[in-house]
């Protein structure tokens, strides 16, 4: 039975009505891009999306993290030269440089074929499709997870854990993870963990709950820590963004340097915290005064 062309018509306007109602299909990624971020739409559909003017900044702004530096650009070398190079976690504390680090170590070897992927914490659970985007491609890919903390029983916890050896299928030759986090075991640690902690044979086992939280931060092959700044490392690195930042308001003579410490130190005083970061706002704010007063 042949339809009436009435009936066919009312089948292509449903038609149209539903593909209205369809979410739009995701455009093919921009690999000609240096950098991505993994978003998601309000369905949930995640897509790599090109950063066009990442952060430029370079491994000699990075002062007093010398033996970082030198540990994660060797790992990096060896990733790029296709030998065995391992996932890395940098943890420590707040402001010492961690997420610097990764920025400064993509753009000294962007060049070179690496590439940079940003995934937030929520968005781990989608580590599987990020991985099936980019498994045959010929560039090498850092993935960059930063600022990473789980609490207890979160999914990306186990995507997360997945990725980095737990899962059948194999992580991809041309990626790697690096995550920061101010914490070493990516989980809050309680003292109750520790109770089933036993001596056995004059060595320490610990209970169930202190090795599952280990078992995700085990996972990375190289750890990499940070530490708070001395006051004389502080006061390095406030030097070099003072003079990176306002080259031609910078003291000259020694002396004139004393009254510029003595406010970097009160301002690292009151915000708690001595660090590249806490020295980098302080140059900001001091190139900026220096520009108004010059103006009046």
């Amino acid at each position: 039975m042949t339809p009436s062309p009435a009936f066919i018509d009312r089948l292509d306007r449903l038609i149209d009505q539903l593909e209205r109602l369809l979410p739009p299909a995701s455009a093919p990624v921009d690999w000609s891009a240096q950098a991505f971020r993994w978003r998601r739409d309000a369905a949930g559909r995640g897509w790599l999306q090109p950063v066009r003017a990442p952060h430029r900044l370079e491994l000699a702004d990075l002062r007093c993290l010398e033996r970082q530096a030198a540990e994660i650009e060797r790992n990096t070398r060896q990733f790029l030269a296709g030998g065995g190079a391992n996932n890395v976690l940098l943890w420590g504390t707040r402001g010492t440089g961690k997420s610097s680090l990764v920025k400064a170590v993509f753009n000294a070897h962007r060049d070179a074929g690496l590439r940079l992927i940003e995934v937030d914490k929520d968005d781990l659970i989608a580590l599987p499709d990020i991985l099936d985007l980019i498994r045959d491609r010929p560039e090498r890919f850092i993935l960059f997870c930063d600022d990473l903390s789980f609490e207890s029983g979160e999914s990306g916890y186990k995507a997360l854990k997945a990725a980095l050896e737990g899962s059948i299928a194999s992580t991809p030759e041309n990626l790697l993870i690096y995550a920061t986090s101010n914490r070493r075991h990516l989980l809050p640690e309680y003292q109750a963990d520790n109770r089933d902690s036993r001596i056995q044979d004059g060595e320490l086992h610990h209970g169930e709950a202190v090795e599952e939280k280990i078992s995700l931060s085990d996972r990375f092959g190289l750890w990499i820590s940070f530490h708070p700044f001395s006051q004389a490392q502080y006061l390095e690195v406030v030097r070099h963004w003072v003079e990176r930042l306002a080259p031609t308001e910078a003291p000259r003579a020694e002396s004139d340097w004393e009254p510029i410490e003595r406010a970097a130190l009160q301002w690292a005083l009151r915000r708690g915290a001595r660090g590249g970061r806490t020295a980098w706002q302080f140059a900001r704010d001091w190139a900026g005064r220096g520009l108004v007063d010059k103006a009046l």
